[in-house]
Protein backbone atom coordinates (compact mmCIF):
# COMPACT_ATOMS: atom_id res chain seq x y z
CA UNK A 1 0.00 0.00 0.00
CA UNK A 2 1.42 3.83 -1.07
CA UNK A 3 0.92 6.61 1.09
CA UNK A 4 0.47 10.50 -0.26
CA UNK A 5 4.26 10.62 1.29
CA UNK A 6 5.34 8.01 -1.29
CA UNK A 7 3.09 9.93 -4.29
CA UNK A 8 5.29 13.17 -2.59
CA UNK A 9 8.40 11.34 -2.99
CA UNK A 10 7.55 9.81 -6.65
CA UNK A 11 5.77 13.01 -8.30
CA UNK A 12 8.81 15.07 -7.20
CA UNK A 13 11.61 12.85 -8.18
CA UNK A 14 10.60 13.63 -11.96
CA UNK A 15 12.01 16.86 -13.66
CA UNK A 16 10.97 20.15 -13.69
CA UNK A 17 7.74 18.67 -10.98
CA UNK A 18 6.47 21.10 -8.16
CA UNK A 19 4.20 20.67 -6.03
CA UNK A 20 1.23 23.30 -5.20
CA UNK A 21 -2.52 22.39 -4.08
CA UNK A 22 -5.08 21.92 -6.44
CA UNK A 23 -8.48 21.88 -5.35
CA UNK A 24 -7.11 22.16 -2.11
CA UNK A 25 -5.20 18.89 -2.06
CA UNK A 26 -1.68 18.13 -3.52
CA UNK A 27 -1.28 18.78 -6.82
CA UNK A 28 2.06 17.78 -9.12
CA UNK A 29 3.11 19.76 -12.38
CA UNK A 30 5.29 19.56 -14.92
CA UNK A 31 5.84 23.30 -15.99
CA UNK A 32 2.59 24.47 -14.41
CA UNK A 33 0.58 21.45 -15.93
CA UNK A 34 -1.01 19.53 -13.57
CA UNK A 35 0.05 15.68 -14.05
CA UNK A 36 -1.75 14.14 -10.70
CA UNK A 37 -3.28 15.26 -7.87
CA UNK A 38 -4.60 13.70 -4.70
CA UNK A 39 -8.42 13.58 -4.24
CA UNK A 40 -10.33 14.91 -1.08
CA UNK A 41 -10.36 11.26 0.10
CA UNK A 42 -6.72 11.55 1.14
CA UNK A 43 -6.63 7.60 -0.25
CA UNK A 44 -7.23 8.05 -4.08
CA UNK A 45 -5.11 9.64 -6.66
CA UNK A 46 -6.05 11.04 -10.13
CA UNK A 47 -3.42 10.42 -13.25
CA UNK A 48 -3.86 11.10 -17.00
CA UNK A 49 -4.26 8.83 -19.51
CA UNK A 50 -3.54 9.02 -23.24
CA UNK A 51 -7.31 8.94 -23.88
CA UNK A 52 -10.95 7.55 -23.17
CA UNK A 53 -10.23 3.97 -24.46
CA UNK A 54 -6.93 4.05 -22.03
CA UNK A 55 -8.68 4.74 -18.85
CA UNK A 56 -11.85 1.83 -19.77
CA UNK A 57 -9.69 -0.34 -20.18
CA UNK A 58 -7.79 -0.04 -17.00
CA UNK A 59 -11.12 0.11 -15.05
CA UNK A 60 -12.65 -2.62 -16.85
CA UNK A 61 -9.23 -5.13 -16.06
CA UNK A 62 -8.43 -4.04 -12.83
CA UNK A 63 -11.33 -2.44 -10.86
CA UNK A 64 -9.99 -2.67 -7.50
CA UNK A 65 -7.62 -0.09 -8.04
CA UNK A 66 -8.73 1.84 -10.85
CA UNK A 67 -12.05 3.70 -11.23
CA UNK A 68 -13.94 7.10 -12.52
CA UNK A 69 -16.74 8.83 -11.92
CA UNK A 70 -19.16 10.64 -13.69
CA UNK A 71 -17.16 13.97 -12.81
CA UNK A 72 -14.98 12.49 -14.93
CA UNK A 73 -16.24 11.19 -17.97
CA UNK A 74 -14.98 12.05 -21.33
CA UNK A 75 -11.82 13.26 -19.80
CA UNK A 76 -8.47 11.22 -19.84
CA UNK A 77 -7.88 10.38 -16.35
CA UNK A 78 -8.38 7.66 -13.93
CA UNK A 79 -9.00 7.75 -10.23
CA UNK A 80 -6.24 5.18 -8.72
CA UNK A 81 -7.04 3.31 -4.84
CA UNK A 82 -4.04 4.26 -3.74
CA UNK A 83 -3.69 1.22 -1.22
CA UNK A 84 -4.49 -1.14 -4.02
CA UNK A 85 -1.05 -0.22 -5.84
CA UNK A 86 2.27 -0.96 -5.28
CA UNK A 87 5.00 1.42 -5.49
CA UNK A 88 6.33 0.35 -8.48
CA UNK A 89 3.03 0.78 -10.08
CA UNK A 90 2.62 3.84 -8.54
CA UNK A 91 6.11 4.80 -10.45
CA UNK A 92 5.10 3.40 -14.00
CA UNK A 93 1.61 5.70 -13.14
CA UNK A 94 3.15 8.94 -12.52
CA UNK A 95 5.57 8.69 -14.95
CA UNK A 96 3.44 8.04 -17.82
CA UNK A 97 0.81 10.90 -16.47
CA UNK A 98 4.11 12.89 -16.49
CA UNK A 99 5.08 12.45 -19.88
CA UNK A 100 1.94 12.58 -21.08
CA UNK A 101 1.67 16.26 -19.80
CA UNK A 102 5.27 17.70 -19.87
CA UNK A 103 6.04 19.76 -22.62
CA UNK A 104 7.51 19.03 -25.79
CA UNK A 105 10.95 20.72 -24.47
CA UNK A 106 11.09 19.03 -21.54
CA UNK A 107 10.73 15.58 -23.14
CA UNK A 108 13.47 16.93 -25.21
CA UNK A 109 15.83 17.89 -22.79
CA UNK A 110 15.33 14.34 -21.62
CA UNK A 111 16.11 12.72 -25.19
CA UNK A 112 19.62 14.93 -24.97
CA UNK A 113 20.62 13.60 -21.53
Amino acid sequence: MVTEDDVRRVALSLPHTTERPSYGTPGFRVRDTLFARIREEGDVLVVFVAGEADKQGLVSSEPAKFFTTPHYDGHPSVLVRLGAVDVAELTELLTDSWRLRAPRSVLRELETD
